[in-house]
C-alpha cells in the first residue's frame, strides 16, 4: 500500500466495510520465515494448510474475525458484460487512463491519478480517493495475481 489511509476518508472505508482492512498492515512486522513455513504446507488442490497437528482451512469467518469485513448481506457483484472499460472506469472513479488492458487498469496509475485528499479537498474527490484506495487494497491484499501491478475493473 501507499501508505496509511488518510483521516479524511476514514468514514468512507467504515461505511464499504474496508477500515480494518486498510489498518491491518500497521505496526505489524511481517516474518517471512513464517510466511515461507506456511506456503510450504499449503495445499491448493484441497485449500487447506498441513500442519503437524492436522489440517486447517481459513473461513469466511476467519476473514471476519482477522480483517473486521462483513461476510453477511448482500454480495459485491454488479454486471460488467460491457466490453467499453473506458466507461465503466469512469462511472468507477471519474477518469479514464490513457491505457486499460482487457479491463485492467495500471496501479501506478491509480497512484498518480488519486493523490491523497487534504482539507481543502472537495467530498467527491474524497470519495474517489476512497474508491481507488479500496482498489489498491483488494489489489494489494485480498485479491493478489501474478501482475501485482495491475487491477480489473470487475
Amino acid at each position: 500500500m501507499s501508505g496509511p489511509p488518510s483521516p479524511l476518508i476514514e468514514n468512507y472505508l467504515r461505511e464499504a466495510g474496508f477500515w480494518h482492512v486498510a489498518t491491518i498492515g500497521l505496526g505489524c512486522k511481517l516474518n517471512s520465515k513464517l510466511i515461507s513455513a506456511l506456503i510450504e504446507r499449503w495445499r491448493p488442490e484441497t485449500y487447506t494448510f498441513h500442519l503437524p497437528c492436522r489440517e486447517c482451512t481459513i473461513t469466511l469467518e476467519d476473514m471476519h474475525l482477522q480483517l473486521g469485513l462483513p461476510v453477511d448481506g448482500y454480495a459485491v457483484a454488479g454486471s460488467t458484460q460491457s466490453t467499453d472499460w473506458g466507461a465503466i472506469c469512469y462511472e468507477l472513479l471519474g477518469t479514464i487512463p490513457n491505457n486499460i488492458n482487457g479491463g485492467r487498469i495500471e496501479m501506478g496509475w491509480l497512484r498518480d491519478t488519486f493523490l491523497k485528499p487534504n482539507n481543502d479537498s472537495t467530498e467527491l474527490e474524497r470519495i474517489r480517493y476512497a474508491q481507488a484506495y479500496i482498489l489498491e487494497i483488494i489489489v494489494g491484499y485480498l485479491m493478489p495475481d501474478l501482475s501485482r501491478n495491475l487491477v480489473h475493473l470487475r
